[in-house]
């Protein structure tokens, strides 16, 4: 049963009478797992891994990566310690995984996400399932999230200024109403307006390396 080069494990066929075959296992990367560390890590994300695997293949992944490995060979308890460890240090917790070890964990973490096919536990646990798509797609999420909230601060902005200007003002018949009611109607298509901006797909990263 000869090593190669990126051996995940082995799997022994065995009888009375001895060994008959031994197969090696590997386990490749997604193909858009580095872009997908490269456009978190532009965003100001730092990428952890925490894996139940076996620590052979964990280190290895880490280092093509470019990530810090948190654990391998972890249990759902040393996954739950761990992310909790970050949250006491202050740190607020995205966490990703398809696995039924990942349940508690995904259930734990301040945001999480199911990818691919994910087990149904781990669907459950998660706040949100991404049910097509590559891991590009967590990167894409997180860049949408942070857009839409600052869209979201931008109208409620807009709205209390002008509300706090415009209703006294109509209130002591410094307008007439027919522009106190013009106003508020420009005032509603300007939030609207300016929520459909997401429309556009703003959030989608670039794929190109930083330098």
């Amino acid at each position: 049963c000869p090593r190669g080069e990126h051996d995940d494990g082995e799997v022994w066929l065995v009888t009375r009478d001895g060994a008959r075959a031994c197969f090696r296992l590997a386990d490749p990367l997604r193909e858009d797992a580095a872009t997908t560390v490269q456009a978190l890590a532009r965003a100001g994300l730092r990428v952890h891994l925490l894996s139940g695997d076996h620590p052979a293949p964990a280190p290895r992944v880490a280092e093509t990566l470019g990530i810090a490995l948190l654990g391998a060979q972890a249990s759902p308890a040393d996954k739950l310690d761990r992310v909790r460890a970050l949250q006491a240090a202050g740190h607020r917790v995205l966490m990703v995984g398809d696995g039924v070890n990942d349940a508690p964990v995904l259930a734990a973490a301040d945001a999480s996400l199911a990818v691919g096919e994910a087990t149904a536990l781990a669907r459950t646990a998660a706040d949100a399932v991404l049910l097509a798509g590559g891991l590009q797609r967590v990167a894409e999420l997180v860049m949408m999230a942070r857009i839409t909230r600052r869209v979201v601060a931008q109208n409620l902005g807009w709205a209390t200024v002008y509300n706090l200007v415009a209703i006294p003002a109509a209130a002591f018949g410094l307008v007439p109403p027919w522009v106190a009611a013009l106003g508020m109607s420009a005032s509603s298509l300007l939030v609207v307006g300016n929520a459909l901006r997401l429309r556009i797909r703003p959030w989608k990263p670039s794929t190109s390396s930083s330098r």
